[in-house]
């Protein structure tokens, strides 16, 4: 299984900004960081706030911050309300019925339970289990803002 891009960048911004808690981060600070476009950390940063994960400051000197501590953010549950489908192949897709031994086969069920099993695996963990302990990643993150 593969997530989007949305997703991934989803947990880089919220494992960023977890590390520098004490401060407001900006979208241009985590853009330069994983060098990735502002324009589209924009469109996550805006949903991370819809869905209650980040507090958004406005006017100058804004940004955000987390709105949860780590703990109480379940990977598994952000990543069900960030991708929009888990189609990862066309039988899962309700509006693609191309294929030809889509009554027969029995690859959609084992999919569809491999793909059970990886949320659940996530569900088992938070933003805290990927940031507590993490000296090392602590040291790439923070040292980018000295």
């Amino acid at each position: 299984m593969q997530l989007t891009l949305q997703s991934d960048y989803t947990l880089r911004v919220l494992i960023y900004i977890s590390y520098h808690q004490e401060k407001i981060v900006t979208i241009d600070q985590i853009a330069d960081f994983y060098e990735i476009s502002a324009h589209h950390l924009t469109r996550i940063i805006h949903k991370l706030g819809e869905l209650g994960y980040i507090t958004t400051i406005r006017g100058k000197g804004g940004g955000f911050l987390l709105a949860k501590k780590p703990s109480e953010i379940n990977i598994g549950e952000l990543i069900e309300k960030i991708e929009s489908h888990f189609h990862i192949v066309e039988c899962f897709d309700p509006s693609k019925k191309s294929c030809k031994i889509l009554g027969a086969c029995f690859l959609r069920p084992l999919l569809a339970e491999a793909t059970q099993k990886f949320i659940e695996t996530l569900k088992q963990k938070t933003l805290a289990d990927l940031v507590t302990n993490n000296n090392k990643l602590k040291s790439i993150i923070t040292k980018s803002q000295v």
